[in-house]
């Protein structure tokens, strides 16, 4: 199928972890002269590079990537500077004529680039009090407060989830508004189309106990080894990543090889869950099924989605 160099248009490839978002990325880039910008939180971290299967430099076929290798471990990952980074990169992008294409798992980042979303105000010292509170009330108490000031919020927050119920109630504090009222509008900013993948639950399963038994042998731990001694401990949001708290625990001598290896696959087939039950109910998507590995052919009916937007 033939398209057009320039299509004006930004093409959006998400869905769960494992189900091969990055390879069907490059097919694309590679077809429409397209350019990656990472919608992946944890690959924003320089050095988190095996645990969070980020495509090395020599994979990337030549094709420029963006939002990769942004953030020092010790920083915080915020959804409202990757909004304002994303978005210059597609600006950029789309100003040398050539295709963004928005590839990623992390559902609030997706819709932080490329949805009408006014980021709230944040205070380090509220968030910290908040955050105090959780660690002596528990993350069901914190639920159950959010839940009771902004039942639509809690609705659409997993109860386990602290640092959002806490960055919600941060939120209603300082504004006095309900946090649901500064959730993203699925209306885009500009022409764009997204593609998900869908991967039966059984394949996805084994690919993800694949890839952990893989990250660990190809050196996780000592990655997160070498991170600890550029303060990982320290970041915020880079230490509780899946794959890095465990390996933590592993040098920690907390746990052993094996029980890190099955927890961070249990870990990661919930994410993967959270993931589709996020991308599921939006209309806009176009599903792809990526479950019988055929390349070739999931690379044609993506692009046959393309021209038909």
């Amino acid at each position: 199928m033939t398209l057009p160099d320039d299509l004006g248009t930004v093409v959006a490839v998400v869905g769960p972890t494992a189900s091969g978002k990055s390879d069907l990325a490059l097919d694309l880039a590679e077809r429409l002269a397209g350019e990656v910008v990472n919608a992946d939180a944890m690959q924003l971290y320089r050095g988190m590079d095996v645990g969070t299967a980020k495509l090395p430099p020599k994979e990337r076929r030549g094709i420029p990537h963006h939002q990769l290798d942004v953030l020092a471990v010790t920083q915080e990952a915020t959804v409202a500077a990757y909004q304002a980074a994303s978005r210059a990169d597609i600006a950029a992008i789309r100003g040398r004529g050539r295709t963004p294409l928005l590839v990623g798992g992390s559902g609030l980042y997706v819709r932080a680039a490329l949805d009408r979303l006014d980021i709230p105000p944040t205070d380090p010292a509220v968030r910290a009090e908040l955050e105090a509170e959780s660690e002596r009330a528990g993350a069901a108490a914190m639920y159950e407060r959010l839940r009771e000031v902004d039942p639509a919020a809690a609705a659409q927050i997993q109860p386990a989830n602290v640092r959002r119920v806490v960055r919600a109630l941060e939120v209603i504090r300082l504004t006095g508004r309900p946090f649901s009222a500064s959730m993203p509008i699925r209306e885009f900013v500009s022409p764009t189309v997204m593609l998900g993948l869908r991967v039966a639950r059984e394949v996805l399963d084994e690919r993800i106990d694949r890839r952990t038994a893989r990250m660990f042998h190809d050196g996780l731990v000592d990655e997160v080894k070498a991170l600890l001694a550029h303060g990982l401990r320290d970041g915020v949001t880079a230490s509780r990543a899946i794959g890095y708290s465990q390996a933590i625990a592993v040098l920690d001598g907390a746990t052993s090889i094996e029980e890190a290896i099955e927890d961070t696959a249990q870990a990661t087939r919930r994410y993967a869950r959270r993931q589709e039950s996020w991308f599921r109910p939006d209309p806009r998507i176009t599903w792809l099924d990526a479950t019988d590995g055929n390349r070739d052919r999931l690379v044609e009916r993506a692009l046959e989605a393309i021209a038909a937007a």
